[in-house]
């Protein structure tokens, strides 16, 4: 017999080694699935699948408040290609449905990012799940990196009194931060792709339930990844917010800032009250940039949730950040022109205390090696040099500590077909914000594209993160419940719009 035969006999019985290890495999979780045992609604304890889930609390950052859940302890190999390698643990929550007969498929919300937590994300997000909560349970895994799940924190202090952008601190910072989160973990090894490995290994544990994705923001990413490698545990998607796949995170932010700051300040100048006290806003804007560009200020004031006195330095690119945070809600956009117009006057306590509130999370995000990660794996080498941003108020500073960063950090694989985009005949309802300053309706417009049993709703006037916005609640529970989505009654999203901008500190009327 021939090399040639001998090769092809392996081949073939590798085959259908293969094709029988997926049906079989099919077979074990369709039984699974349907053995699904009803909760009792005091139970303390219950297994699904093959885990077995006890009462916890999930704590609540900065309060003593807690949720009532259940979790399950979960480990998973850092490494898969690695045999006997490091195994980690992953922090897995389920928020039990008000039905004591739940429907057999489950939704998982997924958290944005790079590098939050769901079950820190879930305080935030439990209001608008509470219409899908009646009849399903939620499950919540903490991606890997993040949270409860191994997280690749280095909390390394930061000099925010630095005056001016500087690569070289950034790559100082990057180095710091590697060196502390190489000693417990792998870097590359904590990309999205392996988090969808991770999502599917929980599933089948689960017995090898349908998946109904949530995701915001760069949970969007994960949800689109996850249906592009296991199409069938997807019932639905939700995507709100959404990244396309296409898109190297990171390319579009300085251009997306300038058109939603744009917007928001022509709301004011259309508006003779606010043009009254504030002229035009974003005038006003470039003016405190380049005040502060050439004299970075010191300032001190009371921190709205310690109440101690604090002192910061206000630079323009500081500033940058502070407005792009300003402008992702419609509450907090309100309040930027007359920030700003204080802040002219020499009165930055506004400022400072709305960047307290608006980057209490986002300050770790930033010492979270996972995000990086996930950036460098998956996007840097994609990022190109933009100088027409050199204008606008973030500028091309972004882009280049993305590739300062990335230029240290250990760099893990991305699929071939990683930023193909996705096409798909799954239910998927896109939500997208008016004035989303990241994530802006042309990108929910771009996903449609692909989908064969898409719709995409624009809530009027809103932000970054709008599922818990007027109706959108009921909306979406109607969705995932028919799964019609070009036949939903959307009417109701016309009662939103923007927030008229404050006046005064007593709110947008005189």
């Amino acid at each position: 017999m021939t090399h040639r035969n001998i090769l092809r006999i392996v081949l073939a019985v590798a085959a259908i080694a293969y094709f029988a290890y997926g049906y079989f495999n099919k077979l074990h979780d369709a039984i699974h699935a349907a053995t699904a045992a009803p909760i009792p609604a005091h139970a303390s304890a219950f297994t699904l699948g093959y885990l077995h889930f006890t009462a916890c609390e999930l704590a609540q950052k900065k309060s003593g408040v807690t949720t009532a859940a259940f979790c399950a302890p979960f480990s998973v190999a850092e490494n898969r290609d690695a045999g006997d390698g490091r195994k980690i643990d992953l922090k897995l929550a389920l928020i039990k449905a008000d039905a004591e007969a739940a429907d057999t498929d489950i939704v998982v919300f997924l958290a944005g990012g790079p590098g939050q937590a769901a079950t820190d994300a879930w305080p935030q997000m439990a209001a608008a799940l509470a219409p899908l909560r009646k009849h399903h349970h939620i499950l919540l895994l903490d991606q890997r990196g993040t949270g409860g799940s191994h997280p690749l924190s280095c909390d390394l202090a930061q000099d925010a009194d630095q005056d001016r952008f500087d690569v070289d601190s950034i790559r100082n910072h990057t180095r710091a931060c590697l060196a502390v989160v190489e000693k417990k973990a792998d870097p590359r090894a904590y990309t999205t792709t392996a988090a969808v490995a991770d999502l599917e290994a929980v599933r089948r544990a689960l017995g090898a339930p349908a998946f109904d994705f949530i995701g915001v923001s760069y949970g969007t990413r994960v949800a689109q990844q996850y249906a592009m490698h296991h199409p069938d545990a997807v019932r639905s998607l939700v995507l709100d917010s959404v990244v396309p796949n296409e898109l190297a995170l990171g390319e579009d932010f300085a251009l997306n800032l300038e058109n939603s700051l744009r917007v928001q300040f022509t709301l004011c100048i259309q508006n003779p009250q606010c043009v009254k006290a504030f002229g035009d806003p974003y005038a006003s804007l470039q003016k405190l940039r380049d005040a502060l560009r050439a004299t970075p200020q010191d300032y001190e004031f009371r921190d709205p949730t310690t109440f101690a006195p604090t002192h910061k330095r206000l630079n323009s690119y500081t500033l940058a950040g502070l407005v792009r945070l300003f402008s992702y809600s419609p509450e907090s956009a309100a309040l930027l022109p007359l920030s700003i117009a204080e802040a002219l006057k020499g009165n930055y306590a506004p400022l400072a205390g709305q960047n307290e509130l608006l980057t209490g999370d986002l300050a770790e995000l930033g010492d979270n090696g996972m995000q990086t990660s996930v950036f460098c794996a998956e996007d840097a080498d994609l990022l190109v040099p933009r100088p027409q941003d050199t204008g606008t108020l973030l500028g091309t500073a972004m882009i280049d500590a993305l590739k300062a960063e990335c230029e240290i950090w250990p760099r893990g694989s991305r699929p071939a077909d990683f930023h193909a985009p996705l096409k798909t005949g799954k239910p998927v309802l896109i939500l997208e914000g008016e004035l989303d300053p990241v994530t802006p309706p042309r990108y929910g417009e771009q996903v449609l594209k692909g989908l064969g049993n898409g719709r995409l709703l624009i809530a009027k006037g809103q932000g970054h993160n709008v599922i818990g916005r007027g109706c959108l609640p009921k909306l979406v529970e109607e969705f995932v419940h028919k799964l019609q989505p070009k036949n939903l009654d959307a009417k109701c999203l016309d009662a939103l719009g923007p927030t008229p901008a404050f006046i005064d500190f007593n709110g947008p009327s005189p």
